[in-house]
């Protein structure tokens, strides 16, 4: 026998054993009162056992009712008692959150979106994981993960944050002892600071991001995130091409000089991947909107 088959034939006979009516359940269940004849009479055919006997006085149950209903009425409350609880749960999300962020975006961007959706959902318990890898959300038990760049196949769900391009910037001290390059062709002359995100083939454009080139760059260090790719600049130790919201502070106040300024490296795209098909938790479209409002904020102060 296929018990899970039958649950939905005993939450029918426990409203019809409550109220000792067909009539009365099937109002109360919004079906017919011959469906319900047809459901008890399935259910009894499918166990063996008379359930219900109806007498001029209504319904009467047998033994085996009886017993019976004792089981399903704590079936029928234990999934009222689930379903309130997802309800609240829906209305005030609790328990861990769990969500990969790129480097560089802590201090502007995550925290203070994490802060606020603590203060209007305080049951939340979030764990931040900053890496500029990809993170797939099963494997890595993520809630929500940002990623910049392309994006692999996957049946996740993107959500656009933003977009923001690259510039070539060096520090004075570097242009000061070895020079700035006037044109692309002299970058080979220079040192230069590569990143593990740009293909071998790094796409130029100028600044209105048209005319495309592709250029090779032998490199004299190589790092893997914008952070280390930032010092390292500013250390005088190279050219580097990094996104333009992270290094104008350090171009206003003149410790970053931009290079080649005709040019500029390729849009890098910023996504926001769940994996929920339907309707998202209240929990996970806030924090895209707060990460997305503190990532736009970020980048205009930066070009302010």
């Amino acid at each position: 026998m296929n018990n899970i088959k039958l649950a939905p034939l005993l939450l029918i006979f426990a409203e019809v054993a409550t109220r000792r009516s067909y009539t009365a359940a099937a109002k109360k269940l919004g079906i017919s009162k011959s469906a319900i004849s047809q459901q008890i009479k399935r259910l009894e055919e499918d166990i063996g056992q008379q359930l219900l006997i109806r007498s001029t006085r209504g319904v009467v149950l047998t033994t085996a009712g009886e017993t019976l209903l004792a089981r399903s009425e704590l079936l029928d409350e234990q999934l009222n008692m689930a379903f309130t609880e997802l309800n609240q749960l829906k209305a005030q999300p609790s328990g861990l959150f769990k969500v990969s962020v790129p480097p560089f975006s802590e201090k502007e961007i995550v925290i203070p979106a994490i802060r606020q959706l603590c203060l209007e959902f305080p049951m939340l318990t979030p764990e931040i994981v900053v890496t500029a890898k990809w993170q797939d959300l099963i494997e890595h038990n993520l809630d929500a993960a940002v990623f910049g760049g392309d994006i692999k196949d996957c049946d996740y769900r993107a959500l656009s944050v933003s977009t923001v391009s690259e510039v070539f910037c060096a520090s004075p001290n570097y242009i000061a002892q070895f020079g700035s390059p006037k044109c692309l062709e002299e970058l080979s002359q220079h040192k230069f600071i590569a990143t593990a995100w740009h293909r071998p083939k790094i796409e130029i454009f100028d600044n209105n991001l048209n005319n495309k080139q592709l250029i090779s760059i032998d490199h004299s260090i190589k790092v893997n995130t914008l952070t280390t790719g930032l010092e390292t600049a500013l250390l005088d130790m190279g050219i580097a091409l990094l996104p333009e919201f992270l290094v104008q502070t350090h171009l206003d106040g003149n410790n970053l000089q931009r290079v080649l300024p005709d040019l500029r490296g390729r849009d890098w795209h910023f996504y926001f991947l769940h994996q929920y098909k339907g309707e998202k938790p209240t929990h996970i479209t806030r924090f895209y909107q707060l990460y997305r409002h503190y990532f736009l904020k970020a980048c205009t102060k930066q070009k302010a």
